[in-house]
């Protein structure tokens, strides 16, 4: 078992945000121990560190707390949560993909700063 500080350390988080999470219903597999704080199985620390990995890849609160519920509900919600990851696949391939391009052009534009040995001459 593990306490909120030793998740938040191990999911690179601080233990506010995983309170958040709790108070926002997106924790309500974790226990708590008789002093009433919250205790994480091992099973609950990579669910935690999936809906870290969701929110770090953008999707919504509003959306994990949905697919949290649905997880909750058990097996007869896999096809909807399958999908619903798939479609936040989609998603974060097209942020890479943008990412990409945009990467393109700050290389292009340390190149053109580079390639100038008396200075800047305007460019922005």
């Amino acid at each position: 078992m593990y306490s909120i500080n030793e998740v938040a350390a191990m999911c690179d988080v601080t233990a506010h945000t995983l309170r958040f999470y709790d108070k926002e219903g997106l924790l309500p597999f974790v226990g708590r121990n008789g002093a009433g704080n919250r205790i994480f199985s091992e099973r609950d620390l990579g669910i935690v560190k999936f809906i870290c990995c969701l929110k770090n890849t953008g999707m919504p609160i509003k959306e994990i707390k949905k697919y949290i519920e649905m997880a909750m509900a058990g097996e007869e919600t896999a096809e909807t949560r399958r999908d619903m990851i798939l479609e936040h696949r989609k998603e974060v391939l097209r942020q890479i993909d943008e990412l990409k391009k945009s990467l393109t052009i700050l290389d292009l534009k340390v190149a053109f700063y580079d390639s100038y040995k008396d200075g800047f001459h305007g460019e922005y």
